[in-house]
């Protein structure tokens, strides 16, 4: 155990998230998602929700804000699932403002997941308990 850092941040998941450069995007995805047969760099927090995993990586990863949309959230065909809201929270209360996420149809979150530096599979039940988060940079104290 670390003083400060989230216990869900394990020894891997921290230098995954310390070697990630900006621009480099991350992938937590729920239980269902197929991670083994599409991450690049693969970390499991089973029986860890989604929500607790992003919360947990937000505390020390930076999003960019280079880009206009930093995160990106799997939709169904239709409505939108109730934890995309939970994630919206998440992400605008780790940034201090609101933060514009994109959402995406699972065909085009999966091609883009495939492209990550890594990917945490947790244990995360709800479907479409899927996100991705753009690294951004710390900038030098002034």
């Amino acid at each position: 155990m670390l003083k400060t850092i989230d216990p869900l941040l394990n020894g891997a998941l921290l230098q995954i998230l310390a070697d990630m450069g900006h621009g480099d995007e991350i992938a937590i995805v729920d239980a269902n998602y197929p991670a083994s047969a599409n991450a690049k760099r693969l970390v499991r927090l089973d029986g860890i929700t989604a929500t607790a995993a992003l919360q947990a990586v937000l505390s020390l990863l930076p999003l960019d804000d280079f880009v206009e949309e930093p995160a990106a959230v799997m939709k169904p065909e239709t409505g939108r699932p109730p934890i995309a809201d939970e994630f919206q929270t998440l992400i605008d209360e780790a940034e201090g403002k609101p933060i514009l996420t994109t959402e995406m149809e699972r065909p085009a979150f999966y091609e883009r997941a495939r492209g990550a530096y890594a990917m945490i599979a947790t244990g995360e039940r709800r479907l479409y308990g899927n996100i991705i988060l753009v690294k951004g940079v710390i900038r030098p104290e002034e």
